[in-house]
């Protein structure tokens, strides 16, 4: 028997009613053969892990640009914060973790260099606009490798639905759409006070009664308020009414005195300087892209190749690239 066999039974024969079992799956826009070992979801997991795109995610920032400090959160760390939080959920509901975890490791694929400045700054750029969720799908659907990583729909779904007014189709992309937003509330206060952008008595009391004054009595009582608001097969994922509440009004004071503060603004602005000056250079010189991006241009969507081509920049891979072009070399002897 099949290990793969196996595990879709037990999956079967353990899961909660309303989970998405992997013998289930709507399948991939280009069928393949099936493992023998791994689930649809599991070799879904273990594409985005082993992708070029994952790895990068190391050097592309949260919230601070170019902080100072080993222990500030990057966009691989918020990643690995969401799919931890979200296996625990999806565990505890009996919903599949597998599914669960790939949409978390690829939700933000395609988030830009200097966090969301990066993507304010494309937005504005690009005629159609930019969005990373979006970006995100197209990560892996076409850019990944020159062909995409070819994966199920449920993952697809997940990862374009993580945020913005859809809901994923699956409860578990619903999961991590709500823990994407209970990490990195939480973690960027953790990253704002050691900052010194933020004291945590500044925090706003109402949320703190309900949610906790500490990073992890916050994200516990979080956790354990999702679980048990949708233990009992649920139709939607979501918080109760009370801790939802809290956790918006969390969100609207780190939006007014953290990601739009006096700090990020300045911070903002250089990072916007810097995308949309590599943007021109790209979109007029199509000619200095690199080979795979270059050839896209051939179809006469050079704004395209320019878009995907700096969305996929680390922080500091765009600086190098700004500096190369916009900035004077000294002479050597």
């Amino acid at each position: 028997m099949e290990i793969r066999l196996h595990v879709e039974e037990v999956e079967r024969r353990i899961l909660a009613p309303c989970a998405s079992f992997s013998s289930a799956t709507l399948g991939r826009v280009v069928k393949e053969e099936e493992c023998v070992v791994r689930t649809a979801y599991q070799r879904d997991r273990d594409r985005i892990i082993h992708s070029k795109s994952f790895r990068r995610l190391k050097y592309k920032t949260q919230v601070f640009t170019i902080p100072e400090g080993d222990h500030y959160r990057t966009r691989l760390t918020h990643t690995l914060e969401v799919a931890q939080i979200a296996r625990t959920v999806a565990r505890a509901l009996m919903l599949n973790e597998d599914l669960t975890e790939a949409i978390a490791l690829g939700h933000d694929l395609g988030h830009t260099p200097f966090g969301h400045a990066g993507e304010e700054a494309l937005n504005k750029l690009v005629e159609s606009g930019f969005r990373h969720n979006e970006q995100s799908l197209r990560v892996v659907d076409v850019l990944e490798g020159g062909k995409g990583l070819n994966l199920t729909w449920e993952v697809r779904d997940g990862i374009l639905n993580h945020t913005g007014p859809v809901r994923p189709a699956s409860l578990e992309g619903q999961i991590v759409k709500v823990v994407d937003r209970v990490a990195y509330i939480n973690h960027d206060i953790d990253d704002a006070i050691r900052g010194g952008v933020l004291t945590s008595e500044q925090l706003p009391r109402e949320s703190i009664e309900i949610l906790g004054n500490q990073h992890r009595e916050r994200i516990n009582n979080m956790v354990i308020d999702l679980i048990q608001m949708n233990y009992n097969e649920p139709n939607i994922i979501k918080m109760s009414p009370a801790v939802q509440a809290a956790t918006d009004r969390l969100r609207e004071f780190l939006f007014k005195n953290v990601y739009l503060g006096a700090g990020a603004k300045r911070e903002g602005a250089r990072a916007r300087h810097i995308i949309q000056h590599l943007f021109y250079k790209f979109k007029e010189c199509p000619g200095v892209l690199p080979g795979k991006y270059l050839a896209r241009t051939k179809t006469g969507d050079t704004q395209r190749a320019a878009c995907d081509y700096i969305a996929g920049m680390t922080d500091r891979f765009a600086i190098k690239t700004y500096q190369k072009y916009f900035l004077p070399v000294s002479w050597v002897e």
